[in-house]
């Protein structure tokens, strides 16, 4: 009768042994404690502080133009905080509904006919004039939609903001629809390029504006969550919810 031939043995599985875990040190514990501090004061600190030296630098401005009569700082033991700040709102608010009147607008016509005629004020006013109505009127879409587009070359990816679409020689002189794009520098997103992209280059991001400022801020540490994965986890949930609803 043949031999029967061997049989593998069979291994035993062996519970791995829970790995000890040291115990946390004293310094290490006091560490921690420390950077979590540090986590929660910090930005609180920084923020107060820009806040404190934006109120003091418009006061400091706008305070000592106020007469020596009307100026409440002048009768009271302290200082009014951001006194200089409200005056300034202010005056802006009553300027802005002057100027919506018929004199108010036709004293603007003659002001700026006025400084169209200064061969070197009329270039800067221009300019300045043609950002702030970008920026702060309600119809323009600049600096409102976040995109991805590669730069510096192919491979490459970041972010940028639509500042508009691209017309006049620029347009013309290219086959296809673009779009100027601004992308920022960090950490300091003051300074950056503009660039004129075709549009179908460019991925649209559901990402606000506010986010992505503050991913270049931090130098890409600081990472917005998904919008479309946190709606679509929503919608899965709304079920369950609903569900617990009816129960209750």
């Amino acid at each position: 009768m043949p031999d029967k031939l061997p049989q593998p043995e069979t291994a035993e599985v062996e519970s791995e042994e829970e790995i000890a875990v040291p115990p946390i040190t004293f310094g290490q514990r006091i560490r921690a404690y420390f950077l979590a501090g540090v986590l929660v004061v910090a930005p609180i600190s920084i923020t107060f502080y820009i806040a404190y030296l934006m109120l003091n630098f418009v006061d400091s401005h706008v305070t000592p133009l106020i007469p020596a009569h009307y100026n409440p700082n002048n009768y009271l033991p302290f200082g009014i905080p951001g006194l200089g700040l409200i005056i300034l709102l202010v005056v802006i608010t009553l300027i802005g509904a002057i100027t919506a009147g018929y004199i108010g607008r036709v004293f603007v016509r003659l002001s700026e006919m006025l400084l169209k005629r200064m061969p070197v004020i009329r270039g800067i006013y221009g300019a300045v004039k043609q950002l702030v109505e970008a920026v702060f009127s309600h119809k323009a879409s600049a600096f409102r939609q976040v995109v991805l587009l590669e730069w510096p070359h192919e491979g490459s990816w970041t972010i940028g903001f639509v500042t508009g679409a691209v017309a006049g020689e620029i347009q013309a002189r290219l086959p296809a629809e673009l779009i100027s794009i601004m992308v920022p520098t960090t950490p300091n997103p003051t300074g950056g390029y503009i660039v004129f992209v075709p549009r179908e280059k460019v991925i649209p991001l559901e990402m606000s504006v506010d986010a992505a400022m503050k991913m270049i801020l931090s130098s890409g540490i600081v990472v917005p969550p998904d919008a479309a994965a946190l709606a679509a986890a929503a919608v899965r949930a709304a079920p369950a919810r609903a569900e617990k609803a009816e129960v209750r």
